[in-house]
């Protein structure tokens, strides 16, 4: 267990020790290594997640300066970033290259391993209303969070059924619903049970019925999962 926690404290104090503000040159080094390797840009100067969600809505996973320049040279006018705003090098840069180029970066909190509080949901949709198209919201690997947040875009603005809305959470964009991610799958069943009973929007069953503690500790109890 002694040599476990040593593992984790060094993996821990070099991830710290790489993922820094951008004031200085070797602070850019230093966050370029974190982003390439740390937050796997590496795997996604390559593979994108990139899909329309809708006329004027898409979806990727966290784009790299260069895919930036790309959406910027398509039309897109804004990034819903779903991974928060803060200091971490990911959103340093993602927030340097939009600024750079003119696009709209609007930043949401949400959740992929656990059920998402109430407020970020009625954010999500809250930004989904504002914000200016055409748009891509991503997250990190553009399969779990921007997955979710593509299906309740189709319910909610589209208006389209959850069977529908569900294929944006499926292993075509490497989301597995066997994992612990599986609790957005859950929510999606959840509100179509509770729809079936008595219709009612999904925006009004998350802000007056969907209690997302106990959404959780309901799947914890009803489905095994890994990682």
């Amino acid at each position: 267990m002694k040599l476990f926690k040593r593992i984790a404290d060094w993996e821990r104090d070099l991830r710290a020790h790489y993922n820094t503000d951008l004031s200085t040159p070797e602070n850019r080094r230093r966050a370029h290594i974190y982003n390439l390797w740390f937050d796997h840009a590496v795997l996604r100067t390559i593979w994108t997640n990139f899909d329309e969600v809708a006329p004027g809505v898409y979806r990727s996973n966290q784009p790299t300066h260069r895919r930036f320049e790309k959406l910027k040279a398509m039309g897109i006018k804004s990034i819903l970033n779903l991974r928060g705003a803060g200091g971490a090098a990911h959103y340093l840069v993602e927030e340097e290259s939009c600024r750079e180029l003119g696009l709209n970066l609007v930043n949401v909190t949400f959740h992929a391993r656990h059920a998402a509080p109430t407020g970020d949901i009625l954010k999500v949709i809250e930004a989904f209303r504002t914000i200016e198209r055409p748009f891509v919201m991503h997250c990190k690997s553009g399969a779990d969070r921007a997955g979710f947040a593509s299906a309740i875009y189709l319910i909610v603005i589209e208006g389209r059924p959850v069977s529908e809305a569900r294929r944006m959470l499926s292993a075509r964009y490497i989301h597995f619903h066997w994992t612990k991610t599986g609790v957005l799958d859950y929510i999606l069943d959840l509100y179509e049970a509770r729809n079936a009973r008595d219709p009612i929007s999904f925006e009004d069953w998350v802000a007056s019925e969907y209690d997302f503690k106990a959404v959780q500790q309901a799947f914890n109890e009803t489905k095994r999962t890994i990682f």
